[in-house]
């Protein structure tokens, strides 16, 4: 099982700019896909992006396309998550997560990071 963290969380304003990290380690990162999804109070957890395991298949959550870009470094077992022009819906905790395929669906979805706060103030 691959081991995620994530990092690059905090507090930013309306319009403002976010970079999210997901350091994996263990089994071999390049073997899967990995995606984003976030959880806001009260809500479910839900689907942001995903990145197949060569980057050359990505889906976006129509929420965030066109703010939002995933992508990754399989030589460093990072992945990322680059949020621009962030609004005050986008606040939640941001997860990553690895699965065999690349899906919009969480229960594809076998490892997951601990997560990390993004606020977003107006």
């Amino acid at each position: 099982q691959v081991q995620l963290v994530e990092s690059g969380g905090g507090l930013v304003q309306a319009g403002g700019s976010l970079r999210l990290s997901c350091a994996a380690s263990g089994h071999r990162f390049s073997n899967y896909a990995m995606g984003w999804f976030r959880q806001a109070p009260g809500k479910e957890r839900e689907f942001v992006a995903a990145i197949s395991w060569s980057g050359g298949t990505i889906y976006y959550a129509d929420s965030v396309k066109g703010r939002f870009t995933i992508s990754r470094d399989n030589a460093k077992n990072t992945g990322y998550l680059q949020m621009n022009s962030l609004q005050p819906e986008d606040t939640a905790v941001y997860y990553c997560a690895t699965a065999p395929v690349t899906s919009l669906l969480r229960a594809q979805y076998s490892s997951w990071g601990q997560g990390t706060q993004v606020s977003v103030s107006s």
